[in-house]
């Protein structure tokens, strides 16, 4: 199948998605279980990756900006706008690529291969609409957050090293971190943050839902839901990025 084919595919499953449930209760309960799954279940990831990346940034800053003409506390802001416009927003969803949409591709395409989605499509029920909305209603519902608690564990990280090694003071860094502070980029990064939610569940989803014989064919779709939409990610960010900071 050709991207051509592949594109109008995926543009028809979406259409068939985003139906009007048959019943609103069912849709919600499998919301708050995709919440759970998606969404909370991925929290501690979020929150360890963020700390310690914030950390290494403000190493690496400060290494690089060890300038006597520079003051001590760019650093810190320097921390604070790579969290904000790129980590938090872009370098999590890519890894959140990995853990949720390889999740979700094997979740559906395992029910495709064993004909559970057959069964459904069978008793009249709109399959696509029950299995993928929830999911893209749950991830793009909660991806704010996530981005939210990126930000402040990257910039709990540098404190950290502030407080406790001596390559910043702490004073340097908290005056960084609140230096000339745009709040447009934190409304810029959850924008970006939940359209690439959007990408990671609806890609990986396709993929799962038009897969093909067995284990093995499960295992593929995963690993291209995964590339696909890293890959869909990064353009997007670059397109989003000239839309909304110039």
């Amino acid at each position: 199948m050709n991207a051509i084919e592949r594109v109008g595919d995926y543009c028809k499953l979406m259409i068939r998605t985003f139906g009007v449930p048959d019943r609103w209760s069912m849709f919600f309960k499998q919301y708050k279980n995709e919440l759970i799954k998606l969404g909370l279940d991925s929290i501690m990831i979020n929150v360890i990756i963020s700390f310690f990346i914030g950390a290494v940034i403000t190493i690496q800053m400060k290494l690089n900006m060890s300038n006597p003409i520079l003051p001590g506390y760019l650093t810190g802001l320097a921390v604070r706008d790579t969290l904000l416009l790129e980590f938090s927003p872009t370098i999590i969803c890519i890894i959140l690529a990995g853990k949720v949409g390889s999740n979700i591709a094997s979740e559906v395409g395992s029910m495709r291969i064993t004909e559970q989605i057959d069964a459904l499509d069978i008793m009249g029920v709109n399959s696509a609409n029950y299995l993928i909305l929830p999911k893209i209603a749950a991830m793009v519902s909660f991806i704010p957050c996530l981005v939210i608690i990126s930000i402040f564990m990257g910039i709990i990280g540098g404190l950290f090293v502030a407080e406790f090694t001596d390559t910043i003071t702490t004073h340097e860094y908290v005056t960084g971190i609140q230096f000339m502070f745009v709040p447009f980029y934190v409304t810029y990064a959850i924008i970006k943050s939940m359209v690439f939610a959007f990408i990671i569940t609806s890609v990986a989803s396709y993929y799962g839902y038009t897969v093909k014989g067995g284990a093995l064919e499960v295992g593929k779709a995963s690993t291209d839901a995964v590339v696909n939409s890293s890959i869909l990610i990064l353009m997007t960010n670059l397109m989003l990025t000239k839309l909304l900071l110039t």
